[in-house]
């Protein structure tokens, strides 16, 4: 049965993204928007809201090793293993913007999270935890992030429409959009729910379960979405939907987590939040080595290394 949950979740994930996909790019042609943009918000919330449903679930069952490390496992996965195998199906180019703005914003999510969660080193308590306080902190940075949003929509021009390339309504397109939000989100569900039965058996820690198939499982319709940009040849959702999903599920998923239910962190959550930060790092590297502001495919590959060897320690870390 649990087999077949995980099958059934990445079918109606894969759909879904197909479905999302069309539906922003016709969006953001329609509305004079680039995809970027698109990529950035619409779809980034929309492939966000597993990790939210999974987090609130979590944070109202106290099962703060979840909550927190799922969000973290997923930021990480988005880059070495989503935006590794977008890559390989084909290079992504990335505008100057995403390399100096909106990667460098993807870092300090992480690390505004990380200081937020050290209570223990900066004020020398016993136990550190993110409270109500750090969650309103971390919407906060979110309300400022759908302003820059705003900002680059007014900015940027839309991306010439590519050959072949369909047109729809506003209506369609939105009905498109919505039918890809759920099927993505009943497809994540039930490969979370596929994914803990199978780990349950395995009697692998929470802790672990939340950084490494948990975070997976939410992040196939990151990974479906991506992948299916990528073969449409629109990187520029295929990269926004990635960096504005770390975005989201930092500042606007954990800072509402925090705000239901103050999460306490766990004594391996430091190591987490670390493979977070390095995660972007790496991809901010990666823009100015083989082809400037290009992901390559052999990049991709490196990716998805850096990836295996993440799953590596965080079993070890477990």
């Amino acid at each position: 049965m649990s087999v077949i949950l995980l099958i059934l979740g990445f079918v109606l994930a894969i759909e879904g993204a197909d479905l999302l996909v069309t539906g922003a790019s016709a969006l953001a042609r329609r509305l004079h928007v680039s995809d970027l943009v698109v990529g950035l918000t619409v779809v980034a919330f929309g492939t966000s809201l597993p990790e939210l449903s999974v987090n609130i679930a979590a944070s109202i069952k106290g099962s703060s090793e979840i909550a927190i490390t799922n969000v973290l496992g997923s930021n990480v996965a988005n880059i070495f293993l989503i935006l590794g195998i977008s890559s390989i199906i084909f290079p992504l180019a990335v505008t100057k913007g995403t390399v100096w703005k909106e990667i460098p914003l993807s870092f300090m999510a992480a690390m505004v999270m990380g200081i937020l969660a050290s209570d223990h080193l900066i004020d020398g308590k016993d136990n550190s935890c993110l409270t109500r306080i750090d969650g309103l902190i971390l919407l906060c940075f979110f309300i400022i992030f759908i302003y820059y949003s705003t900002g680059i929509a007014k900015e940027t021009p839309p991306m010439i429409e590519a050959k072949g390339a369909k047109t729809h309504g506003l209506t369609k397109s939105a009905l498109y959009i919505f039918a890809g939000l759920a099927l993505l989100v009943i497809g994540g569900k039930l490969i979370v729910e596929g994914a803990i039965s199978v780990a349950a058996m395995l009697n692998i820690r929470e802790s672990v379960i939340g950084a490494t198939i948990v975070a997976v499982g939410t992040s196939i319709p990151e990974l479906a979405t991506s992948a299916v940009a990528a073969h449409r040849k629109n990187p520029d959702i295929a990269v926004g939907n990635v960096i504005g999903s770390n975005i989201f599920n930092i500042f606007f998923i954990l800072g509402l987590s925090a705000i239901i239910k103050p999460l306490p962190v766990q004594s391996n959550d430091p190591l987490y939040v670390g493979a977070a930060l390095l995660a972007s790092a790496i991809l901010f590297v990666c823009m100015f080595t083989g082809k400037r502001r290009i992901l390559d495919r052999w990049e991709g590959v490196l990716l998805i290394m850096g990836y295996g060897l993440y799953l590596y320690l965080a079993a070890s870390w477990g």
